[in-house]
């Protein structure tokens, strides 16, 4: 049962997480693919870092921003009284900035693949840009969106750096597959690993193949 309860909120946190960083990783992929502007390659790297840096560096960072004395952390403690550190918000916090690289980097993959004639079409036809990107290059651009937000979702379940840095490993509310495993390993419980780690690789099985084989564009198809 209690396999079961770290599964669930692992699982139910990465949903969290994905759907709220996604429409900022698609706004900044589209950005990325169709837009040129002055800092375009500084900010392409920063939004990369999460991917190379060590995942405790990057709780770190998080720590000191979000923490009761950081800068973001300290002003929603004056506002509303409420810690992000170390609580389940930190576990959706810490998810969402680790997947948030591949969820934009497949964003812009996404959005390159759509023909520029197209959108060029749709704008002789008098539709604003908004309306092209709402009719024409979203629609056309959804397969790599929804494969991207699989391995989004596939890299947050599987979170463990950030998220321990973050969110620590509390029994009962904020400890993750990735943490629980590590925890018991740790006590040498071992007996209780196997069912966390047989879950674990069943569902980025799952993502992983469905992102790849169900959701690959039709070969040939620009």
């Amino acid at each position: 049962m209690d396999t079961l309860r770290i599964f669930v909120f692992t699982a139910s946190c990465a949903v969290v997480a994905v759907l709220l960083a996604l429409p900022a990783a698609t706004g900044l992929g589209w950005l990325l693919a169709r837009k040129n502007w002055p800092g375009k390659a500084l900010f392409e790297t920063m939004t990369t870092l999460p991917l190379v840096l060590p995942p405790v560096a990057t709780g770190l960072i998080l720590l000191d921003a979000l923490g009761r004395r950081g800068w973001i952390g300290a002003w929603v403690w004056s506002c509303f009284g409420a810690d992000i550190a170390f609580t389940e918000k930190a576990v959706v916090v810490a998810m969402g900035v680790m997947a948030f690289p591949l969820l934009a980097g497949s964003a812009r993959a996404a959005f390159e693949e759509v023909p520029r004639r197209q959108e060029d079409l749709a704008r002789t036809l008098g539709l604003s840009e908004a309306q092209v990107f709402r009719r024409v290059s979203l629609p056309l651009a959804r397969r790599g969106l929804l494969s991207g937000a699989l391995l989004g979702y596939a890299r947050a379940l599987g979170e463990f750096g950030a998220t321990i840095t973050l969110a620590g490993a509390i029994p009962g509310r904020t400890e993750t597959l990735a943490s629980a495993i590590y925890s018991r390993l740790q006590l040498g419980q071992d007996d209780s690993i196997l069912p966390l780690l047989l879950l674990s690789l069943a569902a980025a099985f799952c993502l992983v193949w469905v992102s790849q084989q169900w959701l690959r564009p039709p070969r040939g198809a620009r």
